[in-house]
C-alpha cells in the first residue's frame, strides 16, 4: 500500500532512513514549508531563505531521481501553516492513510509526531552515535566529559588511529590551536554562491513575508544545494584546513571567517555527510598536506562536540532548556539584537551575526556567551537568541552548547568549569580591543573594560560554588585576597555597569 513519506526541512539527505524505507514507484514524498516552523523563534532572514531554498532544491533533486514529490510552499494560499495540517491535506489529496518519517531533531517535533496515529517514525541514523546508546553510556557516570566520549568515537570510526592508539601519540591537540594570527595574514574567504532562479524566488518571498525580522537578507551567498555545499567544503579542505587548527580560536574584525569552514549550515541541513567530511580531512593529513593538529581539531568538532551535544540533548530531555544552576535572571539586553553598544567585541560579533547569520565558536562562546554568563543573563533567553540568529542553529546542537557549555546552567554536567574570562582573553585572541571605548587594561573605574568588572563580580557572587571547582578555586582565592576596599570598588563599578543594561 502506498504511503506518504514526510521529509523535514533539515533532513535533506538522499539516504535518509524514511527514503530508504520507501518505494520510489508508489510512495509520495511530502515536503512542506509551514509558518509554524518559520516562526517558533524569530529566525534570521538568511536562515529562513537558506532552509526554504535548500528544501526546494532538494525536492528537485528527488524528482530528478525518480521520486513523486508533493511540495507545499509557504505562500500557497491553501497552506494551513502547521505541519500536521499539511500532512492531512496531502493524505487527502493522494488518498493515503499512512505516513513514514525519520525522527526529527527536536523534542517539540518528536512529541508532536508521536501523537499522529498514522505516522511510523524511523531512527535518524545520519549520526555516528545512536542517541539511545549515548544515554546508556552516560547514565550512572560520575563524570560526563566530552573527551571520554570523543575517544570512543575515534575508536569506533578509526579516524586518526594507529591501532588502538591515537595518531601522533595524543588524542587532543587543543594546546596547539590557540595562536593569534600574525600581522598581515590574509585568510581565504569562503566561497560565495550567486543565487539561482529558485533561490531568488525564495529571497523575494522572505523579503515580502518577513520584512522586519532580524538579520540582513542581502547579500545572500550561501550554497543552497548539495553541489554547492560540497564545493564549499572542498574549498575549505584545500585552502583553509592547513591553518584551521592553529588559528581556530582567533578573532579579527577585518576577517570574519578566518580559516573556519563555514559548512555547519549545510551539515545541519543534511547536505553533507559528517563521516565523509572527517575522512576527507584525515586523508589530507595522511597525504602530508595538512598538519595533524588541524585535522584533529576539525574532526573533534564533528565526531566529538557535535555528536556529544546531540547525545546530551536527547538524554536530558525537554526540561534541559530551563536549567539555571547559577540562578541567572537578568533579561537579555536589547543590544544583542541591535549591536548598538560601546563594547567593540560585542558590537563586532553581533554586527557580524546580523549581517552573516554566522559567527564562529569562539565568538559565540567567549564573547557573546561569556558576557551573558558574567552579567547573569537568563540562560533560556540567551538560548532563544542563539536559536534565532544563526543559520546553523537547531535546538539539538544549540541548546546544550548554550545551557551547558556557555552558561554552565546545568551545573557542570557538560563542562568542567564555567567559561568565564576577563577582557584579557579577548585582547589576547582578537584585535577588537584596539578601537574600543573601554580600556581593556583598566580593572576599575567607569572606563574599565566591562568584562574585567563583571569577571570579578561573577567570581564574588558564585564564590561558594566555584571554590569547590578545582579549575576555578584559584580565582576565588585571588578574590578573597583583595582588600575590602578594592572588593567594594569592584562591586560598585560592576553594579553601575549592570544598571545600564536595564
Amino acid at each position: 500500500m502506498a504511503r506518504l513519506v514526510l521529509v523535514l526541512g533539515d533532513q535533506l539527505t538522499p539516504e535518509l532512513a524514511a527514503l530508504r524505507a520507501a518505494d520510489r514507484a508508489s510512495d509520495v514524498v511530502l515536503m512542506a514549508e509551514v509558518a509554524e516552523e518559520a516562526g517558533y523563534v524569530p529566525h534570521h532572514r538568511k536562515k529562513l531563505a537558506l532552509v526554504f531554498a535548500a528544501m526546494r532544491h532538494f525536492a528537485a533533486e528527488l524528482r530528478a531521481a525518480g521520486w513523486q514529490v508533493d511540495y507545499t510552499r509557504l505562500d500557497d494560499p491553501a497552506n494551513r501553516g502547521h505541519l500536521r495540517g499539511e500532512v492531512e491535506r496531502a493524505l487527502a489529496r493522494h488518498g493515503l492513510d499512512a505516513v513514514i518519517v525519520t525522527e526529527p531533531g527536536e523534542w517539540r517535533l518528536l512529541e508532536e509526531l508521536q501523537r499522529w496515529p498514522a505516522a511510523t517514525l524511523l531512527a535518524d541514523d545520519r549520526f555516528i552515535a545512536d542517541r539511545h546508546g549515548f544515554a546508556r553510556w552516560a547514565t550512572g557516570r560520575k563524570g560526563l566529559r566530552m573527551e571520554h566520549f570523543y575517544r570512543l568515537m575515534r575508536r569506533k570510526t578509526g579516524l586518526l588511529m594507529a591501532g588502538d592508539q591515537p595518531a601522533g601519540g595524543q588524542w587532543n591537540f587543543d594546546h596547539d590551536n590557540r595562536q593569534r594570527p600574525p600581522e598581515g595574514l590574509i585568510p581565504p574567504d569562503p566561497p560565495r554562491f550567486a543565487p539561482d532562479a529558485i533561490t531568488r524566488e525564495v529571497l523575494d518571498m522572505v523579503e515580502q513575508r518577513f520584512p522586519g525580522q532580524f538579520g540582513s537578507l542581502h547579500p545572500f551567498w550561501f550554497a543552497t544545494d548539495r553541489a554547492g555545499a560540497e564545493a564549499a567544503f572542498a574549498h575549505f579542505l584545500h585552502h583553509a584546513l592547513p591553518d584551521f587548527g592553529r588559528y581556530q580560536d582567533a578573532m579579527l574584525q577585518g576577517h570574519r571567517f578566518l580559516f573556519h569552514a563555514v559548512i555547519s549550515p549545510y551539515l545541519n541541513l543534511g547536505l553533507l555527510d559528517p563521516l565523509a567530511l572527517c575522512r576527507a580531512a584525515e586523508a589530507e593529513w595522511q597525504a602530508g598536506r595538512v598538519p595533524l593538529n588541524s585535522a584533529e581539531g576539525f574532526i573533534r568538532q564533528i565526531i566529538g562536540w557535535r555528536e556529544y551535544v546531540r547525545g546530551i540533548y536527547w538524554w536530558r530531555g525537554p526540561g534541559y532548556a530551563r536549567e539555571n544552576a547559577l540562578d541567572a535572571h537578568r533579561p537579555l539586553p536589547a543590544f544583542y539584537w541591535s549591536g548598538e553598544t560601546d563594547m567593540a567585541c560585542m558590537r563586532a560579533c553581533i554586527t557580524q551575526t546580523r549581517e552573516e547569520a554566522y559567527a564562529h565558536h569562539i565568538q559565540r562562546l567567549m564573547v557573546t556567551g561569556n558576557f551573558a554568563l558574567l552579567a547573569g543573563i537568563d540562560p533560556y533567553e540567551l538560548h532563544e537568541w542563539y536559536l534565532a540568529v544563526y543559520a546553523d542553529a537547531y535546538e539539538w546542537v544549540e541548546l546544550p552548547n548554550t545551557v551547558g557549555m556557555s552558561q554552565f546552567a546545568d551545573g557542570g554536567l557538560l563542562a568542567s568549569k564555567p567559561y568565564a574570562a576577563s577582557g584579557a582573553y579577548i585582547d589576547r585572541m582578537s584585535d577588537y580591543c584596539r578601537g574600543c571605548a573601554y580600556d581593556v587594561k583598566a580593572k576599575e573605574g567607569p572606563r574599565a573594560c566591562p568584562f574585567n568588572l563583571l569577571y570579578w563580580h561573577f567570581i564574588a557572587r558564585h564564590a561558594e560554588r566555584l571554590r569547590r571547582n578545582p579549575r576555578m578555586a584559584r580565582m576565588v582565592q585571588l578574590w578573597a585576597g583583595f582588600t575590602p576596599d578594592r572588593q567594594a570598588r569592584l562591586r560598585h563599578d560592576a553594579a553601575a555597569f549592570l544598571a545600564t543594561l536595564g
